[in-house]
């Protein structure tokens, strides 16, 4: 497929959305009936077995729509996704979230311990117990340092996405500190990055930052298109048929796709994106790797 029928496919599928909520976006138009799930640990709702299909899955709360693109030599893989409720967009850590923490899990079995419908991981916060980090997880804080050479993204109670730039016009934590003071909530924070799409415009990568920004790597990310509207992406590497991608042909992937908020997550072998209980890309088990910690939606029917 290539980039330009990409984006028109994009722009229809919003103006679908806007045209037919009541046949497409079902779960936007019904986000003050459907419930809260707990902000803890806890799993979400059972999936209806009559709602999943090969490429997707909906009821009457959260709509997934699965896709695989192949451009310019690399493997894409796609999850569109949105809820009815912002609690519906959770995490879940390999073990007590503590700032000491070194436990890890696979991702498949974090996934469907937590009866999520689709899952990417997260930051591997706790490959590193001494890392300073800016971290919660389910309304839970984690750690409290900022790092002053990575992104910060925090995931708002309602939903929304809020990045904070290390090279911006102000230090991170005082972006932070600032956005604390008027009001901002955090269900989720992350720290890694780098920071795509913010406001809406694309960015243009450091090409100092960490993770072999200019190498071909497997990548993973999440973004924000809309009100409870979300994209979660793994660009598939070192391999004969995905040769993997910079930071900046992620930036561009990501802002293509209608992001207005999008973040770096762990890449590398750690890019994970999990569908119905199995891998949405070409991964064995025997080659899954255990991580700390993923970000996964789930029903709450």
């Amino acid at each position: 497929m290539s980039k330009s029928l990409r984006i028109l496919l994009t722009v229809l599928s919003l103006l679908l959305c806007l045209c037919m909520p009541l046949v497409l976006c079902s779960p936007v138009s019904l986000a003050e009936e459907v419930k809260s799930l707990p902000m803890d640990f806890s799993a979400g709702s059972e999936p209806d077995e009559n709602g999943w299909t090969q490429d997707g899955y909906s009821d009457e709360t959260i709509t997934v729509a699965m896709e695989t693109v192949e451009e310019e030599g690399v493997v894409w893989r796609i999850a569109r996704v949105t809820v009815g409720h912002a609690s519906q967009l959770r995490t879940a850590t390999a073990g007590k979230p503590t700032d000491r923490s070194t436990s890890t899990a696979k991702p498949s079995s974090m996934a469907k311990a937590k009866n999520a419908i689709v899952a990417i991981n997260g930051d591997y916060f706790a490959d590193d117990a001494n890392k300073t980090t800016f971290e919660y997880r389910m309304g839970v804080k984690i750690r409290h340092k900022t790092n002053k050479k990575k992104d910060l993204l925090i995931i708002d109670m309602e939903g929304n996405f809020h990045t904070f730039i290390k090279s911006g016009t102000e230090p991170a934590k005082t972006q932070l500190e600032t956005y604390l003071e008027e009001g901002g909530t955090i269900a989720n924070a992350f720290t890694f990055g780098p920071v795509l799409v913010k406001g809406g415009e694309k960015l243009t990568m450091d090409t100092g930052y960490g993770y072999n920004p200019n190498g071909r790597e497997p990548r993973a990310a999440i973004g924000q298109t809309g009100p409870l509207s979300y994209v979660l992406v793994v660009a598939e590497g070192r391999s004969e048929d995905s040769k993997g991608t910079t930071h900046q042909e992620l930036a561009d992937f990501m802002y293509d796709l209608g992001c207005i908020e999008a973040f770096n997550l762990d890449g590398g072998n750690s890019a994970t994106l999990v569908f119905h209980d199995g891998f949405y890309m070409d991964r064995s088990a025997a080659s899954e790797r255990a991580q700390s910690d993923i970000i996964y939606f789930a029903s709450a029917r």
